[in-house]
């Protein structure tokens, strides 16, 4: 499986580099690149993404160190260096740009510069901490989006050259927002400058003050001048997931108290309002678990859906040591995968059916995997592992890479391959057998 993880890596970034770079992303079907939009700059889904700065590349360089190719990891270092640049006219994502860029960047700086060189020796010659200065020029690039805002939550998007647009929208999500704390913290800490943790940290703060005072809940959109949520749902998935996720695990890199404190206090509410279902994960009456959608303020059922950002949380559970929970939640995931090969970006718990079709290649399901082979040993999680390679292999392969599903039912396809299938969905398979 490890051969088979890594040789699933290396086609999709070998046609990377051969058609597409120096672009964003590579369209796997036509064998092209792909960058920003810029005939329509409202088209988010891609604009919030790509901002002509070698996307992929960058979002792949702690990929390769992991899987051992120190020659290639190495040579792709010095391509960033000497092509990427972030004085760019493009109006991207905060949020985005600080974990596939920013991340990626400053895990390539560490990898460079760790005495103990876990992967084999990733050390460059001549290496001037180039990475760590580049991280630092975006960073101040993004920290723009700070200013001028009445709660201390940052704009959504700034533009990499002039700062927040003119036009900017003053909602954002809780997740975008408050899921820059590992990225800045490394930094500031790296640098020796505050300025970074401090304005993150003042945005998780923020955020938190605005919970509800009966459920201790979350929503999913607020107002960034008048701290007005704008979005009242409260779950897992799209819009909160990695809020949770970047307080516990802020808390196991930094070590503040109060970081721990949060994600305990809000872990509670979610058992208390979202999860459903029995008590007791593989015994006793009614369904197993299920963690739904809620309105932040009453803890009333919103919905009947979930979506597939949701497969992260059964990782999570396994950080903060609630295994058994973990098991039974990614038990559920598994069996909608096992259904379609793939998990639908949005699922329809009542009526057992997809609500929305398409799977972009995410890595959460993957990344759960990985994490409860890591705390139980289970063969079970290997056997997963080879499940999800295999079908990625069947239904996503094409000429030049790997493609998003524009169906998981009748597995039609988008010309799409996202920078995180390389830099997570492919990283977290390797893993999975080998550590």
């Amino acid at each position: 499986m490890r051969d088979l993880a890594r040789g699933m890596f290396v086609f999709g970034y070998d046609n990377y580099m051969a058609h597409a770079f120096p672009e964003d992303e590579l369209n796997p079907i036509h064998c092209r690149g792909r960058g920003p939009d810029r005939g329509d700059p409202s088209n988010l889904n891609i604009n919030d993404v790509l901002g002509n700065y070698s996307l992929t590349l960058v979002d792949a360089l702690d990929t390769l160190a992991i899987m051992g190719n120190s020659s290639e990891f190495q040579k792709a270092v010095k391509l960033v260096i000497n092509t990427v640049s972030f004085d760019k006219d493009s109006t991207v994502q905060v949020f985005e740009a600080t974990i596939r860029v920013l991340g990626s960047l400053l895990s390539a700086h560490r990898i460079i510069t760790d005495s103990k060189q876990p992967f084999g020796d990733m050390t460059i010659k001549d290496y001037d901490n180039e990475l760590l200065h580049m991280a630092r020029d975006l960073a101040v690039r993004l920290l723009p989006a700070f200013e001028n805002t009445r709660t201390g939550i940052p704009y959504p998007r700034v533009n990499l050259k002039t700062g927040v647009p003119p036009d900017s929208n003053n909602e954002t999500c809780t997740a975008g927002a408050g899921s820059l704390l590992v990225e800045f913290g490394i930094l500031s800490r790296l640098l020796g400058d505050s300025t970074f943790e401090w304005v993150a940290r003042r945005a998780v703060k923020a955020l938190w003050n605005l919970r509800s005072n009966d459920t201790g809940l979350l929503g999913n959109v607020v107002n960034i001048q008048t701290g007005h949520w704008v979005g009242k749902q409260s779950g897992l998935g799209a819009g909160l997931d990695s809020f949770y996720e970047y307080l516990l695990k802020s808390y196991i890199l930094f070590g503040e108290k109060e970081d721990l404190e949060m994600f305990n206090a809000v872990y509670k509410s979610i058992q208390n309002y979202l999860r459903r279902g029995r008590e007791a994960c593989n015994e006793g009456e009614g369904d197993p678990p299920l963690y739904v959608n809620v309105n932040m303020f009453s803890g009333q059922l919103m919905n009947t859906w979930i979506d597939s950002l949701q497969a992260f949380f059964p990782g999570l559970q396994v950080l903060i040591g609630d295994v058994e929970d973990a098991i039974c939640l990614h038990a559920f995931y598994y069996a909608i995968w096992k259904r379609y090969g793939a998990l639908p970006e949005r699922y329809n718990w009542q009526l057992q059916a997809p609500d929305v079709l398409f799977y972009p290649l995410r890595p959460e399901l993957v990344e759960s995997t990985y994490l409860l082979y890591q705390a139980t040993k289970n063969p079970f999680y290997l056997h997963v592992g080879m499940d999800i390679l295999q079908s990625l292999e069947k239904y996503t392969k094409v000429k030049c890479g790997y493609a998003t599903l524009h169906h998981v039912i009748d597995k039609s396809k988008e010309d799409r391959m996202e920078s995180f299938f390389l830099s997570e969905t492919c990283k977290y398979l390797y893993l999975v057998c080998v550590l």
